[in-house]
């Protein structure tokens, strides 16, 4: 079922933010703990990649990209930054001349060969170290360490009805899009997934889901 951008929103206004279990307060107070954990364990690294991205392709070290959280509301995601500064533009110029690639686009909001893809990127982004700052929006609130994939505003049309349902908690570090296969799953699952996650969350699984994303993360299984 697809709605327009306009109509999602609406839905997701008028749809209730709270989520009867896990309680709030507990939910939150893991996140904190195993946050501030994983900043101090990664701390070196994430100094270690900061002066990497510096060193190799002048520009930002962080790339900040609006996405869609609890209730609608956006808030800036950070990443390490694993393009080349003038992304946008090669984007635009990509999908005008590309008809395939326009079409994978359009599809999973990806491309399988992405030339605006640094080389120390495509390292970052296969194992994943690209996303280790999302723990400060874990932190701010903004983010859970388990969750939806955070999506874009363009793409809350593609959930249909299930945007409310994705709307109802914070999007997460990792997930089941993240131990499914990741970008080798199609959209439409990926929805299904996160209907899934939302309708059967408890703190059990959220641990499950955490200790199964070390084993996806080192296959980098469907990282791109």
């Amino acid at each position: 079922m697809y709605i327009e951008p306009r109509d999602a929103f609406q839905i997701a206004r008028t749809a209730s933010t709270s989520n009867d279990w896990p309680p709030a307060a507990v939910s939150r107070g893991l996140d904190i703990v195993i946050a501030l954990c994983a900043l101090m364990f990664f701390l070196p690294l994430l100094v270690l990649i900061a002066l990497a991205i510096a060193c190799t392709d002048r520009g930002p070290v962080f790339f900040r990209h609006r996405r869609v959280g609890l209730g609608g509301k956006t808030f800036g995601c950070w990443k390490f930054r694993t393009m080349v500064v003038d992304a946008e533009a090669r984007l635009a110029e990509i999908l005008a001349r590309d008809p395939e690639a326009a079409r994978e686009w359009a599809e999973s909001q990806k491309l399988t060969h992405d030339p605006r893809v640094t080389w120390l990127g495509n390292f970052l982004r296969r194992s994943s170290l690209d996303e280790l700052p999302q723990l400060f929006n874990v932190l701010m609130g903004e983010m859970s360490i388990v969750g939806p994939r955070p999506i874009v505003e363009t793409e809350a049309a593609r959930y249909g009805q299930h945007f409310a349902l994705y709307c109802r908690v914070r999007p997460g570090i990792t997930g089941l899009w993240q131990i499914s296969g990741r970008s080798d799953i199609r959209y439409f699952e990926r929805v299904l997934l996160d209907v899934r996650y939302v309708s059967s969350r408890t703190v059990l699984r959220d641990m499950r889901i955490i200790l199964l994303t070390v084993p996806s993360v080192l296959a980098a299984r469907g990282s791109r």
